[in-house]
């Protein structure tokens, strides 16, 4: 079928384009981004005007709860919650149950994400068997079954030698690995940023060396290694200046940040609000200024979602209790936004931390409009304001700290591989 999108203002950061023009789709791949071919004749148009025609998004980090926790989401309530919020490609990290530690595992999910025809699905397999940290999975085997890098999620690995040795086979197989950095003994029994607030709210804290002491220990094996690292979700200033003085000496490391660290700050727990309970934690209103301006420069790569639903029972209890997590994947594009709004960014600049940034960090041929490039794109307009309720969130989870908030940018059509797999018209 051939599309195309038409009057719309089309930004593309992997080619510096940022002006108006048309987007003429043939099949699964763009034809053309700015005028349509001589003789291109569409099967469909779509009217893009006064709208942003961009590639789809690419989230790093998203929880799609199958298998083990569909009481929590399942996989088509998210990626319905997905293409709704623009994203096109996604990885799922390999805290399941079971954990993606099997073969049969990726490919049963990566063949029910297929069948759904909605979002690109790259899994991240368990770094070690059941993520239990006393020896590594298969993990060649895995590659071959489809999974994009390997990581233990939010589960602790607290063997330094058998990280150490996970590394050296890594770097042997030139396969990637993604740590979230967090001492388990610094954390334990923490809940929130180890400050003021947690001391005056009686939470029990997680200060910032858990997270520093851990990326210190991540880098100096990398350095032994020569392993190629990916750091998911630092969340304070300190571990920027780790993170940029290590890319300095020209070690092999990428790393993120979850979109809602770039709003929020410790000080929004409030009065023991537990849509604010995230790993990491929200920290000070410093991090959060570190953590924008290192987005903007260039020292953290790219951004994520971190989307992971919760359901509302494990929400509605006591703050400590609470289990963390936020959902994101409709927030990426308004939040997205607003961080380049106060940051006074371009469009384009806004845009490649959730589309070209993330694509060329998994090596994936995506976050462009290339003529033949896969045609996953997203239409949205940047002005028209949503509220955020959890009738408007199609993700199974509605648990995020800006309910009741008014987002500017709104999806209006999302393509994957040519088709029209969300219209918010």
């Amino acid at each position: 079928m051939r599309v195309s999108i038409a009057n719309g203002m089309i930004v593309d950061p992997v080619n510096r384009v940022e002006r108006p023009g048309d987007v003429a789709i043939d099949g699964e791949h763009i034809v053309a981004a700015g005028q349509l071919p001589a003789g291109f004749k569409p099967d469909r148009t779509i009217d893009a005007s006064g709208l942003v025609v961009a590639p789809g998004f690419v989230d790093l980090a998203a929880r799609l709860r199958e298998p083990g926790f569909e009481y929590k989401a399942t996989l088509a309530s998210e990626l319905h919650a997905a293409v709704a919020g623009g994203i096109t490609t996604l990885v799922c990290p390999p805290d399941t149950d079971p954990p993606l530690d099997e073969p049969g595992l990726v490919e049963m999910l990566k063949r029910r994400a297929a069948n759904l025809s909605l979002a690109h699905v790259h899994p991240l397999g368990a770094l070690t068997a059941k993520l239990e940290g006393e020896r590594l999975a298969e993990l060649n085997v895995l590659a071959e079954a489809g999974c994009v890098a390997f990581s233990q999620g939010d589960v602790p690995l607290v063997d330094t030698l058998l990280l150490w040795r996970a590394l050296q086979y890594a770097a042997t197989f030139k396969f990637g690995v993604w740590l979230r950095p967090q001492d388990s003994f610094l954390a334990k029994n923490g809940v929130a940023h180890d400050g003021e607030v947690a001391t005056r709210l009686g939470l029990p804290g997680i200060p910032t060396i858990a997270e520093t002491i851990a990326i210190t220990t991540i880098l100096r094996l990398v350095r032994e290694s020569g392993a190629r690292v990916h750091i998911c979700r630092i969340s304070s200033a300190e571990s920027v200046q780790l993170i940029r003085e290590a890319k300095q000496a020209g070690l092999s490391i990428t790393c993120d940040v979850a979109i809602h660290h770039l709003h929020c700050t410790d000080a929004d727990i409030g009065f023991f609000d537990s849509h604010f309970h995230v790993v990491p934690p929200f920290r000070t209103q410093r991090d959060r200024e570190v953590l924008c301006a290192a987005l903007a420069d260039g020292t953290i790569d790219a951004l994520c979602s971190d989307h992971t639903p919760v359901d509302e029972d494990a929400k509605q209890i006591p703050f400590g209790e609470s289990e963390p997590g936020a959902t994101g994947l409709e927030l990426l594009l308004p939040l997205t936004l607003k961080w380049a709004k106060e940051s006074k960014l371009s469009m384009s600049q806004a845009l490649a931390a959730i589309t070209s940034a993330p694509a060329r960090l998994l090596g994936l041929d995506a976050g462009t409009l290339s003529p033949a490039a896969r045609a996953d794109i997203c239409v949205f307009d940047p002005e028209a304001m949503v509220r955020i309720t959890p009738q408007s969130l199609r993700s199974q989870g509605k648990n995020t700290p800006f309910l009741g908030c008014e987002l500017a940018g709104t999806v209006r059509y999302t393509l994957v591989n040519g088709a029209v797999v969300y219209s918010g018209r």
